[in-house]
Formats: structure tokens, sequence, C-alpha cells
């Protein structure tokens, strides 16, 4: 194959010893940049080159033929992203990684490239809006059997799985209703099958959790949510064993679906900081739900930190924080729900989360925009549910603001 540069080069070509050793923290920091960066920068520098030049054809034609390590062309790899690439899969602790221009395209990307018309896929019902369109249109139009299952039932899941499948597409914490997989339990059953196992970790951050460990093949993520965590950067990231990525990969070259060198930059700047917003995002979404939970003007919440959640045991066991996302329903219809949200402050009314500020909005303008009304009530979200992004503001400031837009409710 040509041109697939592995994700370790840096932009000075030098290859980089891996510091898988050391703390998250650090990781975050120094993964992918542990040796002298290009021109002695301090920092990543934005390779904003298509095409990269060689004097020595023969030294061409071995980068072209996938003989030697090197660029050739920005669709296939990137100094900068590749630097991207390489913190990534130092933090979940897998072979290869390659990115995208998107979360969507890390996903549809995935699944176009590991399935064939004939295949069968085991997912859940509860899956981020784009994932579920995918599975409920686009793969059944290739003819790929696709059995979505009540997530919260692991005896189904494990039924389902045992028919035989290609693939196992799981998420967990899930969006929005946040509810939990047992990991362990579900990909046990993938691995008698021989199936592929596919986890999308985006909001549960490799800080939180690291799907890689049980045992699953791929990992992905929305680097524009939690990795990014500054709302100023699209992308997506894949993760796992190196044979899976490389076929991805293939897939990717071809549509194009690739992440810029400036948007890798700013991925990079805002992981610096993934674990500090990451912990405090934990301690603010935990104090965030336990307000609503005993508020007698919200009728539910989801949140796996909860001892109250069904799941809270195996988010325990899998996870090492419970994440700044929860979701919530206020007592009263849409109206009531409408005054309570456009009074809120300290707080953005937008189509995103994991960012350093909070944002708020229910499914039907968010994770589920692409569904329709009857899919959304398929997949058992209820109109009037809000999800809410905590930020890095002070959570007793968040908490007074919830309290004091109740009252509209």
């Amino acid at each position: 194959m040509a041109d697939y540069t592995p994700s370790h080069a840096s932009p000075d070509g030098a290859d980089r010893m891996a510091i898988t050793n050391q703390h998250p923290s650090t990781i975050a920091v120094w993964g992918g940049e542990e040796k002298p960066l290009a021109f002695g920068a301090a920092q990543v520098p934005i390779v904003q080159s298509a095409p990269f030049a060689y004097e020595d054809m023969d030294e061409w034609a071995a980068v072209a033929l996938g003989q030697a390590e090197g660029y050739i062309y920005s669709r296939n790899t990137n100094p900068t992203v590749g630097v991207f690439e390489e913190k990534c899969r130092i933090l979940e602790g897998g072979e290869k990684a390659i990115a995208f221009a998107s979360g969507m395209a890390a996903i549809s990307n995935t699944l176009l490239s590991l399935l064939s018309p004939g295949d069968r896929v085991v997912s859940i019902k509860d899956s981020y809006g784009g994932t579920s369109r995918l599975f409920m249109d686009t793969l059944p139009r290739m003819q790929i059997e696709v059995d979505l299952v009540e997530t919260s039932d692991a005896d189904a899941i494990d039924a389902a799985i045992a028919k035989g499948c290609e693939l196992v597409y799981l998420e967990t914490p899930t969006n929005p209703t946040l509810k939990i997989i047992d990991l362990d339990r579900a990909i046990r059953a993938a691995k008698k099958r021989g199936a592929i196992v596919v986890v999308d970790n985006t909001f549960a951050t490799p800080i939180n959790q690291r799907p890689l460990e049980f045992g699953a093949d791929l990992v992905l993520h929305s680097a524009t949510k939690y990795l990014g965590g500054h709302d100023d950067a699209m992308g997506g990231v894949l993760i796992g064993r190196e044979d899976l990525v490389r076929t991805v990969y293939e897939h990717r070259e071809i549509c194009g679906a690739v992440l810029s060198a400036f948007s890798a930059y700013l991925l990079l700047r805002g992981m610096k900081t993934l674990d500090l917003r990451v912990k405090k995002q934990n301690e603010t979404g935990l104090a965030v739900a336990r307000f609503l939970n005993q508020h007698p003007k919200v009728a539910s919440v989801f949140y796996p930190g909860l001892e109250t959640h069904d799941k809270h045991d195996v988010a325990r066991r899998q996870m090492s924080g419970f994440g700044g996302m929860l979701s919530f329903s206020v007592d009263g219809d849409f109206d009531a729900l409408k005054r309570f949200v456009g009074g809120l402050k300290y707080v953005h009314r937008a189509a995103s989360l994991g960012s350093v500020n909070t944002l708020i909005g229910p499914p039907s303008v968010t994770s589920h925009v692409e569904c329709t009304a009857e899919q959304r009530a398929e997949l058992g979200i209820s109109e009037t549910l809000l999800r809410y992004s905590c930020g890095v503001e002070d959570a007793e400031d968040l908490i007074a603001q919830l309290d004091e837009g109740l009252k509209a409710v």
C-alpha cells in the first residue's frame, strides 16, 4: 500500500519513543512529542502543505510505495496530523491510529470499510443519532443485516451476538441517555463468535475508560468533543489493531475524509489539558447530577455516577470517572422545557459537548437531529429530554443557575 506512514512519525521525520508507562496527564502533554520538533519548535508546527517534495527520485519512489517512512500527499498522511494520531494512540493503548475530518467520518469509514453485503452487525438502540442513521438506513441498503438490541439488556446482547455476526458496535456511556454496557461481558461474547468489536469512547475519553484493555479491537472518538475541548476544531480518530486500522486507512485514502493540519494543531493544543479538564468535569458532572436528582421539578436524571443508575456498579468497575455529560427531563411539557433552557446563564444552547464551557440542548437539535421524531421515539428518546455537558466553570455557579432556571418550569 502506498504512502502509509506510521502514526508515530514526527514532523522532522524522526521516530519517536512511546511514553506508554507514564500517567495520562503526562501523555496528554508529551505523547508524540518526546523528541525535538522540526525547526526547534516548542509546539507542533502546522505543516500546511498538500504535497511533499523530493530531490531524489529513488527516495520518492520508496516513500510512495510504502517501503520507507515519509510523506507524499496530505490526503494520505501529514506530519502535524501524525503527531495527533500518535498522542491518541498512546492514550488509548492501541497499535495504530488514523484521524478523520469528523467523528462521523471515523464511524462511517470504519463501518463501510470493514463490512460487506451479507454481513451481520450487532449493536444497541441507544447509539448516537448519526450512527443510528447508518444502522437504520445506510447499511440495510447495502444488504448488511443490522440487529439493534435493547442497550440495558445484557442477556439480549449476548443472544444477538451468539446468532453470529462479523462486527459488534458498542457505545458506552450512550448518547444521550448515558446507558452503560458491560464491556467485559459483551466483548467476551463477541470474541467467542470471532467478531470485530468497535467501541465509541467519545463520552468517557481515554482518561475515564480504555476499551482496548477489555479486548476491544478498535476504539473511536469524535475528537471535536472532549479531546479538543474548545469547540473550535472538528475531527475524529480511530485507534486499535494495526491490520484493521490499515484497512480503514485504505478506505479513507479514497474517500478523502481526512483531518486538516490546522485542525490537528488545534486538537493537539486542546489535548494538553485533557486530563485536567476531564477530572474537573467528572467532579462537576456528579455534583450537578446529584442536585438535579433531588429537585422536585426534575422528572428523571441519567448519569452513571449516581447510585440510582441501574448500571452504576458496572460503571464503577470499568470507568475511573463518570464524565461531565448527563441528561435529564424537567417535570413539564415542551413549553416548560423552553422556558427553562431560555432562562439559563453560563451555558451555550448548542449542539456539541465536552467543551470547557457548559452546553445544553434537547436531542432533537443535538445528538439525534439527524433522526425523525418517529425514529427518536423508536429509540426511546423523549422530546422533553435535555442533554447537559458540564464545562470547567465552578459547580456551585452552574447549580445556582439551574436552580434559578427551574423556577420557570
